[in-house]
């Protein structure tokens, strides 16, 4: 059975640095250039869309305390009767 080769020659260290290390300038430069890549693909919400997001989680939120706050009120009672 024959296996794929590969015929490409290795990649060589990164020069610029005695030590055989890249110096860390280009990083964040690259770093830097690829986040505002990404920031420019970014679907930015409309200030309704964000209002109205907003307003649901702030709500899911609340809901969810109320919820949880009468579970432990009760879980609380019905201890409080178990183990009088």
């Amino acid at each position: 059975m024959d296996t794929p080769t590969d015929t490409t020659a290795p990649s060589e260290a990164p020069t610029g640095d005695p030590a055989g290390e890249a110096s860390p300038e280009p990083a964040k430069a690259g770093f830097v250039a690829d986040t505002m890549a990404e920031l420019r693909r970014v679907v930015w919400p409309s200030r309704q869309q964000l209002f109205s997001e907003s307003v649901a989680v702030i709500l899911m939120v609340t809901l969810s305390a109320f919820a949880i706050a009468a579970i432990d009120r009760f879980y609380s009672w019905a201890n409080s009767q178990v183990f009088r």
